[in-house]
């Protein structure tokens, strides 16, 4: 009944077209305060400890990092050195961007920076070059996505903060299907673009190809100061998130010299915006898994799914279903922090294993940000290539039915996510 009315307030609230933090908040004070005899001051003491965790400081320095590294000039050299690599087959520049979005997600940890960076640049080239612009809106909606299953990740990050799972574990788990992924995306774009018979570019020599590198090479050595020194155990993932913003600024400012000093403090605001934005929802979230906790409500759940004897391939698949229904009506980051306090414990006495699940969630929350009505992507997307969303969602389809069935791969072969984290003793 607790659980009826909890969602039930929830769910209204939503529907007003209330922001989902403020939402989240007044359904948890509602109920706290006129259906139970919680102490105002066990809230309050939850308010600050829930958000006190030391993983929580990585998202304000990934978002940093990921604006200095968009207006640095990273994602140009990233763009000119995917071109000269794979330019030259069938859609080269979708292809480029596929590459380009792959190697930006590596040091941004944002799938709409990733767009925003990465198409803002290439659409229009591929505009000039012949390409249908439904074709490049496709490309770089979905490979975009990619900023947020290539470690580093702010959704890894938020899952980690929601289940108490290892941030450096999720990122090593997501190597291999991020790589993955992107491979199967570059798949599709050659595909359609050998069947359209799209424009493809002149081979690039090998000279070129080298000074392209040489160019990229201070963005793409975030990747290996990111990775490397988390796997080394030189820094954790939080402390890795800072350095990766101190290196970004000091590439942008000083190394590339393509942001100047005065144009600082906006990026600083920027992201700082964005930081208290995402802090806020946490925040609320936090209490509103709170509440479920006090409630017993993942364990009465819990409980339930295991009386019906639900296989562990079962349950999966229904929470693949939830999630990509709660895709339609939220953003990532508030589907993490409301469903992932309930489902884990489930996952886990499943004996479903919790860097596997997280895996999956972070694949769903991709595909969620590739259809409408609130991908975020799609209306990233739209910003810059002024399609509507209605033809956006429909230049979109083939990439979202390869990704479903990636999702499908991931879901039931629980070792291509594992395998990383294993074979480097992250057991």
């Amino acid at each position: 009944m607790s659980a009826l009315i909890i969602f039930g307030l929830l769910i209204v609230l939503m529907l007003t077209g209330m922001p989902i933090s403020i939402a989240l908040g007044l359904t948890v004070l509602t109920f706290l305060f006129t259906m139970t005899n919680v102490p105002i001051e066990s809230v309050a003491l939850k308010l600050f400890t829930g958000i006190e965790k030391f993983e929580i400081m990585a998202i304000p320095f990934f978002i940093l990092a990921g604006n200095f590294l968009t207006h640095g000039g990273v994602a140009r050299r990233m763009i000119n050195f995917a071109t000269s690599m794979v330019g030259h087959w069938h859609g080269g520049l979708g292809l480029a961007g596929v590459l380009a979005c792959a190697l930006f997600a590596a040091v941004s940890g944002s799938s709409p920076a990733t767009v925003v960076a990465i198409g803002s640049i290439i659409l229009p080239a591929m505009v000039r070059h012949g390409f249908p612009n439904r074709f490049g809106a496709g490309v770089i909606t979905t490979s975009g996505a990619l900023g947020i299953l290539i470690p580093p990740s702010i959704v890894m990050v938020m899952y980690s903060v929601s289940t108490s799972t290892s941030v450096g574990k999720l990122f090593m788990a997501g190597v291999i299907p991020g790589i993955m992924l992107a491979t199967l995306l570059g798949l599709v774009t050659w595909f359609i673009a050998r069947k359209n018979n799209y424009p493809r570019l002149q081979r690039a020599t090998w000279t070129q190809r080298l000074k392209a590198f040489r160019d990229s090479i201070w963005g793409l050595l975030l990747i290996v100061i990111v990775m490397g020194g988390i796997y080394l155990g030189i820094f954790t993932p939080t402390e890795a998130a800072a350095m990766s913003a101190v290196y970004a600024f000091i590439v942008a400012v000083f190394v590339y010299k393509d942001m100047p000093l005065k144009r600082v403090p906006k990026v600083l605001l920027d992201s700082a915006n964005m930081s208290a934005m995402l802090l806020y929802i946490i925040t609320n979230a936090v209490l509103f898994s709170f509440l479920m906790t006090s409630e017993q409500i993942p364990q009465a759940m819990a409980g339930w799914i295991l009386d019906k004897d639900l296989a562990s391939w079962a349950f999966l698949l229904v929470v693949n279903v939830l999630l990509l229904i709660a895709g339609n009506v939220m953003e990532p980051s508030s589907i993490i922090l409301i469903l992932a306090p309930i489902l884990f414990p489930v996952a886990v006495q499943l004996g479903i294993d919790p860097i596997h699940f997280g895996i999956m969630i972070t694949i769903n929350m991709e595909v969620g940000m590739c259809h409408p009505p609130v991908g975020l992507n799609l209306y990233v997307a739209s910003g810059i290539t002024k399609m509507g969303i209605t033809e956006l969602t429909v230049a979109v389809w083939p990439w979202l039915v390869a990704m479903l069935g990636f999702l499908l791969l991931i879901t039931f072969v629980p070792e291509i996510s594992l395998f990383l984290p294993h074979l480097l003793g992250m057991r």
